[in-house]
């Protein structure tokens, strides 16, 4: 119990003293850090276009991962849990989680190489007369989308684990075709696995800056912001006021779960 204890304390206290930091600034000319509090920061967030654009874009990102990742997980997870027969099932799933055993960098590196003039993308496209879309938000967007997809299959997978084949057997025998099967027994049994895979997607997606320096381009997100103003600028109470967003946006997204209930019985 005190390690956790330790551990939270060290975790809140280090939130609390990046709030607190992000109320000062520095000054332009010496470089030194000005303890004196103010909004300087947050108005420059909320009033900088520039800003207000990089914070929609890194939204839109996060929100587009997600969905891509639900749209691949839930046939996935399904035929896993469904259609696989039950010795097949831990294998399969064990092939699920093997990306996440390799090299973050050596898969964010080989969609580089996909993304990137001459590589695999402009091999497939060009018998059709078509090019490689390049870095930028769709590179960034797919990379995320594909490093993420296991956190997205393993919560549905479990969801659907609970659903009896019987159900799915009746809705059947009552004359249900697929889709309606799949609207009104399915998607409300694994709707809160939905909704605990795209907690993970969505947070990581707004948090990442690596991918971005790597398949972006000249692309920029609220965590490279930050990165940029800790290394290069040296501009800490700028870089821990952006923090805030991130934070503020997840912790919000969390608390419009919870309050849809989505969760309780997952």
């Amino acid at each position: 119990m005190l390690p956790v204890l330790w551990l939270g304390l060290a975790y809140l206290g280090s939130l609390l003293v990046m709030l607190i930091s992000s109320f000062w600034s520095v000054d332009s000319f010496t470089g030194t850090m000005n303890h004196t509090f103010s909004f300087r920061n947050f108005q420059q967030l909320l009033t900088d276009p520039v800003y207000r654009n990089i914070a929609l874009r890194s939204l839109i990102v996060a929100i587009s991962v997600t969905l891509i990742d639900a749209l691949l997980a839930i046939p996935i997870a399904f035929y896993i849990a469904k259609v696989l027969k039950p010795r097949f099932r831990n294998v399969v799933v064990a092939l699920v989680l093997v990306p996440l055993w390799a090299s973050y960098l050596v898969k964010t590196y080989a969609w580089r190489s996909m993304f990137s003039n001459g590589g695999v993308l402009d091999w497939l496209l060009k018998p059709f007369g078509l090019h490689t879309p390049g870095f930028g938000l769709l590179a960034t967007t797919m990379t995320l989308a594909y490093l993420w997809l296991p956190y997205m299959i393993l919560p549905i997978y479990a969801g659907l684990e609970r659903l009896p084949n019987s159900l799915l057997e009746a809705s059947g025998d009552l004359g249900a075709t697929a889709g309606k099967t799949f609207k009104s027994i399915v998607l409300p049994i694994i709707y809160p696995a939905i909704i605990a895979g795209s907690i993970f997607t969505f947070s990581l997606s707004l948090g990442d800056y690596i991918v971005v320096k790597i398949v972006g381009g000249t692309t920029q997100l609220v965590a490279n912001v930050i990165a940029d103003n800790v290394g290069v600028a040296g501009n800490l109470p700028f870089a821990a006021a952006m923090a805030v967003m991130p934070i503020a946006t997840i912790l919000s997204y969390l608390f419009i779960v919870r309050r849809t209930g989505a969760l309780e019985n997952f």
